[in-house]
């Protein structure tokens, strides 16, 4: 009898026992029911037009009779690749907006990570006020906060700029060297909050004993920070770095709300504003050949970073 039990018991214990204790396993339908939620969503939002756009892209527009004659569309390959590839636009977008990756990300998350070490440190007062200002930025939506920081920069209207030439400066902020920082300003504003708050989560999920730890072996809160603190947050560091590099290949809203005070900010700025200029014309194949492009280089900067990254992380 006791061999039995204890045959039984095991049967139990084992996932399969369990299965078969219970009457079986879950049913395809209850599956279904919870899958249908997000399933159907990606495919209308998501796999639908990543399709339609692949579709449009190999398609161009061909006259019958002359400049004048009936217009169809019909498969063309990938000449709208090459016309992509040919266009000098697009390829001072892609350097600009490379321009602006190089040197907005490193700030903006440099600037979230010492927020966050500052506010997972145990003398810190009023932590959740600190927080949700530093947080509070993300909550305004893009376009507005591009409008707000319009305002600031109009030489015309803003504040800060008679501040500054009052004291003897003379700052151009919509100038042509200066109006791509701009830009890059409004976007740290917007998205230094919402990277702080990822790696301020990864920060409290350290146990507590390997700072009681350090400080036992006469380890300052300096090297606690950066020796301890930052390699176990790695993760979430190269998280939000693969994310910032995906938001600046989709850069738009600043740029083109700018676009509305400075002429030095054209129509072709960014890659997105480029197959949207593209777009309003009509030429919607060739559109749909810049938007693939865009995405592609996307995959390949934020998949290649992320396999690089974490290879040297040992993750």
């Amino acid at each position: 009898m006791t061999d039995i039990a204890t045959r039984a018991a095991r049967v139990v214990q084992s996932p399969g026992g369990r299965r078969r204790l219970n009457g079986g396993g879950p049913r395809a339908g209850t599956i279904f029911a919870f899958v249908i939620p997000f399933f159907l969503p990606f495919v209308l939002f998501y796999l639908v037009p990543v399709g339609y756009a692949l579709w449009q892209s190999v398609r161009v527009v061909r006259r019958t009779g002359g400049q004048y004659g009936t217009s169809y569309t019909t498969f063309g390959g990938f000449d709208q690749y090459e016309k992509v590839f040919q266009n000098s636009e697009f390829w001072s977008s892609v350097g600009r907006i490379g321009l602006f990756g190089i040197v907005q990300v490193p700030v903006m998350l440099f600037v979230a990570l010492v927020i966050a070490l500052l506010l997972d440190t145990p003398p810190l007062r009023l932590k959740s006020v600190f927080r949700i200002t530093a947080f509070m930025p993300y909550a305004v939506p893009g376009v507005i906060a591009a409008i707000m920081w319009s305002y600031l920069y109009s030489p015309q209207l803003s504040p800060v700029v008679d501040l500054l030439n009052g004291i003897g400066l003379h700052p151009d902020f919509l100038g042509p060297g200066a109006v791509l920082w701009s830009a890059a300003n409004i976007s740290t504003w917007l998205w230094t909050g919402y990277n702080m708050l990822i790696m301020f989560s990864a920060l409290q999920s350290i146990p507590q004993e390997l700072y009681e730890a350090a400080k036992l072996d006469g380890a300052s809160n300096w090297a606690i920070a950066w020796q301890i603190k930052v390699p176990i947050i790695a993760p979430s560091i190269i998280l939000t770095t693969v994310f910032s590099i995906i938001g600046t290949l989709q850069l738009y809203a600043e740029p083109a709300v700018l676009r509305q005070i400075s002429s030095n900010i054209s129509s072709t700025f960014t890659p997105n504003m480029l197959a949207y200029a593209v777009a309003s014309g009509n030429n919607y194949q060739q559109a749909a050949a810049i938007s693939v492009v865009i995405a592609v280089i996307t995959f390949v900067l934020s998949f290649g970073f992320m396999r690089l990254t974490s290879k040297r992380a040992g993750l």
